[in-house]
């Protein structure tokens, strides 16, 4: 059963960092769970916290934005990788992406900068629960992200939320998801395994 009053704080947060990043002029896109449900249209379960995807280059106006709403910042994740806060005890994290010579979205830090996302990732349709819309990661690309990040990395099983998320995802996209989901790599698998710092209440960034 999702937590609704949880779930109606989040929403809350997603809206104030949009509304806040809008009026920087910082584009925002949401990844992981709460990108799926703003796919989908509704909350489908419960979210350890709001994960997004920001432009490098706005991150420290992005810190202040959110320093003054109250947003705490969090230490932790390597310098130009990620922005973590906690606002309410509930937490937001940015993950930071730059942009290579090919125009490819990259990794904009840590060991792994300069590795490419994959190609469509930020391409995704806006998402929408009622009336709050957003920016989200392309649900084709958080298939296979979640379906691969397994093998890329053996430490992390799926868990059973990942194949029901899956699932979610593929009805939703009328089961063209499996014909249309590109395959990225090896290469990539490391990026994205070594470029997810660990948080305390979800080991990856499969939220």
């Amino acid at each position: 059963m999702v937590d609704q009053e949880r779930a109606r704080r989040q929403l809350g947060l997603i809206a104030e960092a949009l509304e806040a990043a809008r009026g920087g002029g910082i584009p925002l896109w949401l990844r992981g769970g709460w990108a799926m449900d703003f796919f989908l249209g509704e909350v489908t379960r419960d979210h350890g916290d709001i994960d997004w995807f920001a432009w490098a280059e706005h991150a420290e106006p992005l810190a202040r934005a959110l320093t003054r709403l109250g947003h705490t910042p969090v230490p932790g994740p390597p310098a130009g990788l990620q922005l973590d806060f906690v606002k309410d005890g509930l937490e937001s994290s940015f993950t930071l992406v730059d942009r290579d010579a090919a125009g490819r979205v990259t990794v904009a830090g840590g060991p792994w900068a300069g590795t490419p996302w994959p190609d469509g990732v930020l391409g995704g349709e806006p998402g929408r629960i009622g009336a709050l819309e957003a920016p989200i990661v392309d649900p084709r690309v958080q298939i296979e992200i979640k379906r691969m990040m397994p093998v890329w990395d053996p430490s992390r099983p799926r868990r059973a939320k990942d194949a029901e998320d899956i699932a979610r995802l593929e009805a939703a996209l009328g089961g063209r998801a499996g014909g249309e989901a590109q395959s990225f790599g090896v290469g990539l698998g490391h990026g994205l395994r070594d470029q997810s710092p660990r948080r305390r209440d979800d080991p990856d960034d499969r939220t």
